[in-house]
């Protein structure tokens, strides 16, 4: 296997906008170990606040996937506005936490 395989692999993973769907896979991953950590002894970051932390993220990854596909802009600008909203939401419980 020479060197363009992999690089042909990214390109088509960027260019389709599959990346996209790999990453929230691996932060649909990353939320199950959380959770299954926070159970064990509960000394670890909350399945709660993961989602609500990655709330943003996904909604940044919702308009990157619609940037790389060609998406009319008003559902770039709604999945950023998601992200707006996910992240002033994820402050204002972090400010709302006790310490």
């Amino acid at each position: 296997m020479g060197l363009s395989e992999p690089i042909e692999l990214w390109r088509t993973l960027i260019v389709s906008g599959r990346i996209v769907d790999v990453i929230l896979g691996l932060m649909v991953v990353e939320i199950a170990i959380i959770a299954w950590l926070h159970r064990q002894d509960r000394s670890h970051l909350s399945p709660a606040d993961a989602v609500v932390n990655s709330l943003a993220g996904v909604g940044l990854l919702f308009a990157l996937r619609g940037a790389l596909r060609g998406a009319h802009w008003t559902w770039i600008a709604l999945a950023l506005g998601g992200a707006l909203v996910a992240h002033a939401a994820d402050l204002v419980r972090r400010t709302r936490l006790p310490r």
